[in-house]
């Protein structure tokens, strides 16, 4: 039994790391790598990184965290850009999770596995945490990812708009969940 309740802590602490939606993973990588690269350049250095995992409480040896994240830098970058990063998360996932979140099977705590998901993931739209996604959040999230719907108002607005069954001009979590699950179909 005692085992049993090890295996579910494991899973727990898998499904933090990683969301089960690719698309909603790196939505939240894009967050936490823009958190981490203070001074918006495009890059994380490896001083903005041991500040990040300092103010985490993850105290870490520079030379450490050198020796570690230095392979994953490109020659010509002053750290690691996006691409990067999400290549050091991938290996750290694989090293410290085995890499299984990719195929998670069907289990009666999937359902609220996938709505502590779809909540993180609007805390990623919802920038100012009123409990409600507005259009200038939801064009500064799409014009972080490079999406071209972000460079335009009036289509942040539209997509608003098809989801806001309440029209009340922005997105609460019920209108999200239920645009989410239309867009991400599961695997």
């Amino acid at each position: 039994m005692e085992s049993n309740g090890e295996n579910k802590k494991v899973e727990r602490q898998s499904s933090s790391f990683r969301l089960r939606s690719p698309s909603l993973n790196a939505l939240r990588l894009q967050r936490i790598f823009d958190l981490f690269d203070k001074n918006g350049d495009g890059f994380i250095t490896l001083d903005e990184l041991s500040q990040a995992l300092s103010r985490l409480g993850l105290d870490a040896d520079l030379s450490d965290l050198k020796s570690t994240v230095e392979s994953y830098i490109q020659p010509e970058n002053a750290g690691l850009n996006f691409d990067d990063f999400t290549s050091l998360h991938k290996t750290l996932d694989e090293s410290f999770f085995g890499g299984a979140g990719d195929c998670y099977e069907s289990s009666p705590d999937s359902a609220a596995a996938e709505e502590a998901d779809l909540a993180e993931a609007f805390k990623v739209f919802d920038e100012n945490g009123d409990g409600f996604i507005s259009a200038r959040e939801l064009q500064a999230v799409l014009k972080k990812l490079g999406l071209p719907e972000g460079s335009e108002m009036e289509r942040v607005e539209k997509m608003i708009v098809s989801v806001d069954r309440n029209q009340d001009g922005r997105v609460d979590f019920s209108e999200f969940k239920n645009m989410m699950r239309i867009v991400v179909i599961p695997s």
